[in-house]
């Protein structure tokens, strides 16, 4: 490890293959924590490079436990996290707001590294009990369209380096990896990313596999639509800049998508989203994720279809339905 972290304090690059080993290495435990935390240290003061990337995701997708639900061609909405926003669990609702207007998804999260709460804190704290049992994970595709991977149980190379992650509290490569390695291999993705050279390499990333894909940034920095600035959506087709007006939305202020201060605040906002008490904003910024979500699976409909098919699984009661039957089936 000491030539490695040589190399990269010398400002050179890792190739394909080389960073695929070093991840291997990470997951095996051959390096410690200490040596973990300069080589994350390193990515946060460059970006990470294309073949870097691909590196080592190759390595967690080679190590990963693979689950294999293509039958239901689905898809995963998440956002890459390290945006520094303490936003509610947006992608997490937009999830359940797909799935309850009829599109199979595989959520792949994590606890939160960088915000008080990730997809997993906010399912912990509804009972749900996370399973590596793919019988499990099939009967709840289908009878609840959804499935949750919590990223632990399928990789233990993201096991391995969650302590050295959590001590560091800022946002790392592992945030970049995680939407590349759901162990589905999903058909669909969307994904939010906090900056625009990281749009341009995920969509670089998504355009080499056969995923079809938006990766979607708000100009003022959330890995998500914020509806609180412009945002960009680039898919392997083109690239597109939008206004919250431009499409129907009012513009929101950051106070308004806060997550809170502990997970059981983040849990209640997303609860009173689903049940449709929550603010305008907080109910408005789920449905144009899980719109742009609905878009990337079915490009043939117009943004305005996909929103009005998130909305009334929202306003229906099909998203909390669809909620409370995974509940069940996952405690």
């Amino acid at each position: 490890m000491k030539q490695i972290l040589y190399k990269l304090f010398e400002h050179q690059y890792l190739g394909r293959d080389e960073a695929r080993t070093i991840l291997q290495n990470i997951a095996q435990g051959k390096y410690n924590e200490a040596q973990v935390a300069s080589l994350i240290t390193v990515f946060l003061m460059r970006n990470i490079s294309v073949e870097e990337l691909c590196g080592f995701r190759d390595a967690l997708l080679e190590m990963r436990i693979p689950v294999d639900l293509n039958e239901f061609a689905p898809i995963d909405i998440v956002g890459t996290g390290g945006d520094g926003k303490n936003t509610f669990n947006i992608s997490t609702a937009a999830c359940f707001t797909v799935a309850g207007a009829g599109f199979p998804v595989v959520k792949h999260g994590n606890y939160g590294a960088t915000s008080v709460s990730g997809a997993s804190n906010v399912m912990e704290q509804h009972g749900v009990k996370f399973t590596g049992n793919i019988d499990q994970l099939r009967r709840s595709m289908e009878t609840c369209n959804i499935a949750y991977l919590h990223a632990p149980l399928f990789n233990p190379a993201l096991k391995a380096v969650a302590p050295v992650r959590k001590a560091l509290a800022v946002r790392t490569f592992f945030n970049m990896l995680g939407p590349l390695v759901n162990p589905v291999i999903p058909k669909y993705q969307l994904l939010g990313v906090y900056n625009l050279p990281l749009l341009r390499l995920y969509t670089y990333t998504y355009q080499a596999s056969k995923t079809q894909f938006a990766v979607v940034h708000s100009l003022d920095g959330y890995d998500e639509i914020s509806l609180t600035n412009e945002f960009k959506v680039a898919t392997s087709n083109n690239e597109k800049i939008y206004t919250p007006e431009s499409i129907g939305f009012a513009r929101y202020q950051e106070k308004d998508l806060d997550g809170g201060n502990t997970v059981e605040d983040a849990a209640r906002i997303f609860d009173k989203v689903m049940d449709g008490t929550s603010t305008q904003a907080q109910k408005d910024v789920v449905v144009i994720n899980a719109a742009f979500a609905i878009n990337v699976i079915r490009p043939e409909k117009s943004l305005e279809e996909c929103i009005a098919l998130a909305r009334e699984s929202l306003d229906s009661g099909k998203a909390l339905a669809t909620l409370k039957r995974f509940i069940e089936v996952n405690k």
